[in-house]
């Protein structure tokens, strides 16, 4: 909380700041633009205006949706919707004159209309990916106040306002519905010479790619490419030198490079590249997230005028065989299906990056090494994260079941253009997946060939689940069974389904609840999603055991593995007694279940045992004499 004050202070104190505000040499600057906003859900005429007056409505730093605090209080077909309007107020630092400013926003949900003073800027309906706007013509200079307004529509039923096409993944049943802006906002000044955002909804711009080949695991070593989209918005051509910085965590410069040399006309927009060897190199990997900052600078006589930072990582990956490849070692997929919300209760899905890290690196504590955000791209901040604590992800675009066609199916590849884009500097992600179920494999190949145009060399395979037959797929895999490959790898996408709730750990611990004990559904028995705690953890076990007995290594054909749905409970689809599902391996609060340590033991090393570990079901406190079975979970001899 003190850190989270602080930042506020700081951000607020650098709008207001009336001396170099921007960066040393006039560089760009990325402002946390959450402080200060305000919100009212309703739809109130004229709440675009400059001089609507919104003393009564609710100042709030977000990310925050509106609602988030029905968050495991209402199921997810419940949660309130609709229409809710978000105001901000800010002035730009005094030596801001003469530069570009951009607003980026990670996302609204699901519909937003966008104003600056008044004036509509643009729209973004996907409700899932980032959108950026360029507002430098409708700013004005401090002292001035300005004033950004956001009308977001977060109805279910919502509607993509051209063609009147519902998008496929505003889904009741697993896209949590935290309706607002539930993700950070960002403010970009920049010079008139300018690397692009990564921003291609409405702005249409690229940015930065760093990507490395010729990677020699056992020396260190690799060639380290950055690539730039840069513009020029000068009425005059610029000649520009392209220099790249990498850094690494300790924030050691190990290499400086530089490109060519380059002439572009005035409104020109132009890629340069420069590339040169590093050694020495720390790989990314499974458990180990080490990261680079990459420097990417724009100079004229020597002078910087625009630089960004990327943070990323360099690892090698290969999909051959039936089998993953990571850093020239086989790994067998173990891991998670998890629902892209990655909710907590009462704050739903926008809380700080420290959570989100603590979160992410209790999946990799249980030995997963894999997440997979199920239907909708992952939140930035979860891709992020994902990164620091090494855990390789599975990134979808946005679906529900089954293929689609027409503008439903433009929707979706439109979504992967932009997350591709968004996220291709990210090294967690080795996954790009292109459904929730079977597509066509014409459709398939417009996948690929969206991943071979924005991101040729990021060593990313693209596929579904299912695809078991394909040709163009280059992974799949089924949802619930052992599917075993010599060419593409099969991984299960969403095994063991079954519920267990983490307050009934066994029989003969309060609230003594009886196994299995708990409503039908929809008629049908559902004691599988009533369990408790040491049922749960057994079944966990018996469901890896096929993925473990068919692991590479013991056959030309084999399994590489799968991802448990889910791994914390969440307020989406359920099937047992409460109002969310219950199938993860630890509770909303993320305190650990039976399965939990379970998964541990099971999961333990890159695809044999490479630690003995051994885990006993239950607890110490049974009252005086409880006579029960005792169950050991154990990967020893």
């Amino acid at each position: 909380m003190k850190k989270t004050i602080l930042s506020s202070i700081i951000i607020l104190f650098f709008f207001s700041f009336p001396h170099s505000a921007l960066a040393q040499d006039g560089q760009r600057v990325k402002y946390n633009f959450n402080p200060d906003w305000k919100y009212f859900v309703g739809d109130p005429e004229g709440a675009e205006a400059t001089n609507f007056n919104d003393a009564s409505w609710k100042s709030v730093t977000l990310p925050r949706a509106w609602n988030e605090d029905e968050a495991f209080k209402k199921d997810i077909h419940n949660l309130t919707t609709g229409v809710a309007w978000y105001r901000k107020e800010f002035k730009l630092p005094v030596d801001a004159e003469e530069k570009k400013v951009f607003l980026e926003f990670e996302g609204v949900r699901q519909g937003g209309e966008f104003y600056v003073n008044g004036k509509h800027i643009g729209r973004h309906e996907n409700g899932a990916m980032a959108v950026g706007f360029d507002v430098t013509d409708l700013i004005k200079l401090a002292p001035a106040v300005n004033v950004v307004a956001v009308r977001t529509d977060s109805d279910w039923d919502y509607r993509e306002k051209s063609t009147k096409t519902k998008f496929q993944w505003s889904d009741r049943n697993f896209n949590a519905n935290y309706g607002g802006i539930p993700k950070n906002v960002f403010l970009h000044l920049t010079d008139k010479l300018y690397q692009t955002l990564p921003l291609y909804s409405n702005l249409g711009t690229t940015g930065v790619y760093i990507y490395a080949n010729e990677i020699d695991i056992p020396n260190k070593t690799a060639i380290v490419h950055a690539e730039s989209q840069v513009r020029n918005q000068y009425k005059e051509a610029k000649t520009f030198q392209y220099e790249v910085v990498v850094k690494d965590m300790e924030g050691r410069e190990v290499k400086r490079f530089e490109g060519n040399t380059t002439t572009i006309s005035p409104g020109q927009t132009t890629i340069v590249k420069a590339s040169a060897e590093l050694e020495g190199l720390h790989f990314w990997s499974w458990g180990y997230g080490y990261l680079y900052d990459v420097h990417t600078i724009l100079k004229i006589d020597g002078r910087p005028l625009d630089e960004v930072e990327t943070t990323t990582g360099f690892r090698k990956t290969d999909f051959k065989y039936g089998m993953v490849y990571l850093n020239d070692r086989v790994i067998q997929v173990k891991g998670y299906a998890q629902r892209t919300s990655n909710e907590w209760p009462a704050i739903g899905m926008s809380v700080p990056a420290w959570l989100s890290d603590y979160s992410n690196q209790l999946m990799v504590e249980s030995n997963a090494n894999l997440v997979r955000w199920m239907h909708i791209t992952p939140w930035k901040q979860d891709v992020e994260s994902a990164d620091r604590v090494g855990l390789m992800q599975a990134m979808p675009a946005g679906d529900a079941e089954g293929d689609v066609k027409g503008r439903r199916w433009e929707q979706r590849v439109e979504l992967m253009r932009d997350a591709i884009i968004y996220n291709r500097n990210n090294p967690s992600v080795i996954f790009y997946e292109s459904g929730n179920d079977n597509i066509s494999e014409e459709h398939m190949q417009e996948m690929k060939d969206l991943r071979d145009h924005y991101d040729p060399h990021g060593g990313r395979a693209v596929g579904s689940r299912e695809m078991l037959d394909s040709e163009v797929a280059e992974y799949g895999g089924e949802m619930l069974y052992i599917n075993k490959s010599a060419d593409q790898p099969m991984w299960a996408t969403e095994y063991s389904r079954d519920e267990g709730l983490r307050k009934y750990w066994d029989e003969f611990t309060p609230p003594y609840h009886k196994d299995g004990e708990g409503p039908l559904y929809k008629g049908n028995d559902a004691s599988a999603y009533n369990r408790n705690q040491d049922s749960h953890a057994k079944e966990n076990i018996i469901r890896w055991f096929d993925y473990w007995r068919e692991r590479p290594g013991t056959g030309k054909r084999v399994s590489s593995g799968g991802v448990n749905i889910i791994f914390s409970d969440s307020n989406t689809h359920f099937r047992g007694e409460e109002s969310y599902r219950r199938s993860g391996e630890t509770d909303p609060m993320r305190i650990p279940k039976d399965g939990f340590f379970a998964h541990q033991v099971m999961w333990d090393g890159w695809v044999n045992i490479e630690k003995p570990r051994t885990h006993l079901m239950g607890h110490w406190n049974y009252e005086p004499g409880t006579i029960k079975d005792i169950y050991a979970v154990s990967n020893g001899e």
